[in-house]
C-alpha cells in the first residue's frame, strides 16, 4: 500500500492492440513488439484488452502465446475475459497452454455477466442456447475448477495408443492463483471470498457504497475485498487509471493528450446509467505531479500494485514516448525500480 516514500511493489500497463481491419497483421505486431519493450525498459507486467467485433484484440490468450515465446520475465495479464464469450473447459485449456510456454507468468484476468451488445450477435455466438446460457459467477467457479484440475472426465486410462486424463491438460500448477477478477462492491467481496486477486479500474459502480467520489468508492472496494479474503497479506490488488506522463513529450504530444482527457472529463462529473457507474479523470503531466496527485488517491494508496492503462486512439510514437516515461520517470517517482 504505497505511501510517498514506500515502493511501488509492481508496475505494469495495459493495451488495447489497436490494428487496422483492412491490413490487421502490423497492429498485431505491433502490440507484440511493444511486449517485448515492456520487458526491457524492466516493467513487471504488461496487460491486453479483449475487444470483440471492434478492432483491438479479440484473442488475448492467443496473442499471449506468442509473446510467451518472445520473452523470459515479464508477468502477462489480460484485462479482462468476458467469460459469456467463453467456455470454461476450453479456456482453460488454452490458458494453461500459455502459462507452461511462459513457464508461470500468466495473470488470466476475467468477468462475467451478460457481453456487451450480446443482442447483436447471440444468435451466432450460441445458435441454440442464446436464452438458456449461464452468465453468473458459476463459470467463473467452472473456469477455477478446470485450472486447479479437478476432474471433468469420468474416465482415465490407456486406449490403444491414446490416453486420457480425468483433467484438463496441460495441467500448469499455481495458475488458478493468478486469476484476477474485477467489479464492484458485491464483486469485491466475492473475489475476496474466493481467494483471487483484484483488478481495480478507471470505472468503478456507487452500487451498495457509502462514497459518492471516484478514489473514496475504489477504496472502499478494496477494503471490502481484504476484509473479505482468507489471507489479505497473499491478496494481490492492481489499481489501473489512465496516467500519461508527458516528461520526454514534444509540446505536440502534450497538447493533444490535453485534449484528449479534456475531452473525457465531462464524463467525470457524476454516476451515468441505472448502476451508477463513475468514472476516473485521466491524468496527464510531468511525473513528479503525477506522483504526487497518485500518493494522495485513496485508491492508488490501498493498491500493492499498478497496470497503467494505455489511451485508445494514439499513435504508435505516443505509445513509446508514454511506456517510455512510465518506466525512467513515473515509475522511480513512485519508488518503483525496473526489474
Amino acid at each position: 500500500m504505497p505511501r510517498p516514500g514506500e515502493p511501488l511493489h509492481k508496475l505494469g500497463f495495459l493495451t488495447i492492440g489497436r490494428f487496422d481491419g483492412a491490413d490487421p497483421r502490423p497492429g498485431h505486431l505491433e502490440t507484440l513488439s511493444v511486449i517485448e519493450r515492456a520487458e526491457d525498459l524492466g516493467f513487471d507486467s504488461v496487460w491486453l484488452r479483449d475487444r470483440h467485433l471492434q478492432f483491438g484484440i479479440s484473442s488475448p490468450v492467443a496473442m499471449l502465446a506468442a509473446a510467451a515465446v518472445r520473452t523470459s520475465r515479464i508477468e502477462l495479464g489480460t484485462a479482462v475475459i468476458p467469460l459469456g464469450l467463453e467456455n470454461p473447459f476450453r479456456l482453460a485449456e488454452d490458458l494453461a497452454t500459455v502459462d507452461v510456454l511462459s513457464g508461470g507468468r500468466l495473470n488470466p484476468g476475467v468477468s462475467v455477466g451478460t457481453p456487451m451488445r450480446y443482442d447483436d450477435y447471440r444468435h451466432a455466438l450460441y445458435p441454440q442456447t442464446h436464452d438458456l446460457e449461464d452468465f453468473s459467477k458459476n463459470r467463473v467457479v467452472r473456469l477455477l475448477d478446470n485450472l486447479r484440475g479437478n476432474p471433468v472426465s469420468s474416465f482415465e486410462g490407456t486406449i490403444g495408443i491414446e490416453t486420457y486424463s480425468t483433467r484438463v491438460q496441460p495441467y500448469s500448477p499455481g495458475l488458478a492463483d493468478r486469476v484476477w477478477y474485477g467489479g464492484g462492491l458485491a464483486s469485491a467481496i466475492w473475489a475476496g471470498q474466493q481467494g483471487l486477486n483484484y483488478l481495480t479500474s478507471s470505472v468503478v459502480s456507487i452500487e451498495g457504497t457509502a462514497s459518492r467520489d471516484f478514489a473514496s468508492i475504489q477504496a472502499e472496494h478494496i477494503d471490502a475485498y481484504r476484509a473479505h479474503h482468507p489471507d489479505p497479506g497473499r491478496a494481490r490488488v492492481s489499481q489501473g487509471l489512465v496516467v500519461i506522463p508527458t516528461d520526454s513529450a514534444t509540446a505536440e504530444q502534450v497538447r493533444r493528450y490535453e485534449k484528449y482527457a479534456e475531452s473525457r472529463l465531462p464524463r467525470t462529473a457524476g454516476p451515468q446509467g441505472p448502476r451508477g457507474m463513475m468514472f476516473s479523470p485521466d491524468l496527464v503531466g510531468p511525473s513528479d505531479e503525477l506522483a504526487a496527485k497518485l500518493y494522495a488517491h485513496e485508491g492508488f494508496r490501498r493498491a500493492t500494485e499498478v497496470t497503467f492503462a494505455l489511451p485508445f486512439s494514439f499513435e504508435a510514437n505516443d505509445y513509446a514516448q508514454i511506456i517510455a516515461d512510465m518506466a525512467s520517470a513515473l515509475g522511480p517517482a513512485l519508488g518503483w525500480s525496473p526489474a
